[in-house]
Parts: structure tokens; sequence; C-alpha cells
């Protein structure tokens, strides 16, 4: 298993911050996707801009605090876990995703992939809250 672990602080409330990465319908931010499908309040599936798709399962929620989801994909599979906490200049994040490669020749780029995924993430949530 592969785990990837990035902090940084973003200039925007807790509550901004929040919202911008739960709700799954408003994912324009989002340079890398295209789409993304709702099918309830717990499951969705983001299409990248290539048409790759990803299933998520929701299985923390704690507003302003934690969401934690359970991914997988023909590739892999895993946990992301986002953790928020305000702070005096906005909100301090830490985002952890541990994923299991299904392809062996896969796994000596997991950690590679995984830090550039998370890099153009935050980038995109910040460049979505610090407007």
């Amino acid at each position: 298993m592969q785990t990837v672990t990035i902090k940084s602080e973003i200039r925007a409330s807790i509550r901004n911050v929040w919202n911008t990465v739960t709700t799954p319908e408003h994912h324009s931010w989002r340079s890398g996707i295209n789409h993304i499908v709702t099918h309830d309040e717990q499951n969705f599936t983001e299409y990248t801009t290539d048409g790759y798709a990803t299933h998520f399962t929701v299985i923390v929620s704690r507003p302003y605090s934690c969401y934690k989801l359970y991914f997988e994909n023909n590739n892999l599979n895993g946990h992301w876990t986002g953790v928020f906490r305000e702070t005096i200049y906005g909100t301090e994040i830490e985002f952890t995703e541990s994923v299991h490669i299904r392809k062996w020749w896969m796994r000596p780029f997991a950690g590679t992939y995984l830090k550039k995924q998370q890099t153009v993430y935050l980038a995109d949530l910040k460049k979505a809250c610090e407007k």
C-alpha cells in the first residue's frame, strides 16, 4: 500500500473550503475532472477528462473537521482522508491518500503519481477558494 500526505493552509473560511471539497456536484474547479455523477448521498463517480471512471463512497463526514472516502477503479482502490482545521488565516488542510495498486507493473510509479495528483488537487482547491 502506498500512502501520500499533503498539508497546506488555504486563505479562505473553513466553511468555504469544506463546501468546495465535499460537494461533488460542483466540480468545475477541478482541472482534471470532466464530470461527476452523484448516485446518492454517499456514492458518486468521477470521470476524468480522458473518460476514466473512479467510484467513491463517503465513509466519514464530520462537517468542518473530517471527510473520508473509499475509492476504487480498475487500477487501484484505497482511502482518501481530509482533515480540516480553522486557523486565524483561514483553513489548514491535511489530505492523506492510501492506495493499493492492483496492477503490479504500476506499483513503482504509485508514489510519484499520487503526489502529482494531490499537488494538482491542492492547487485547484486554492484557486477556487482564495478568489
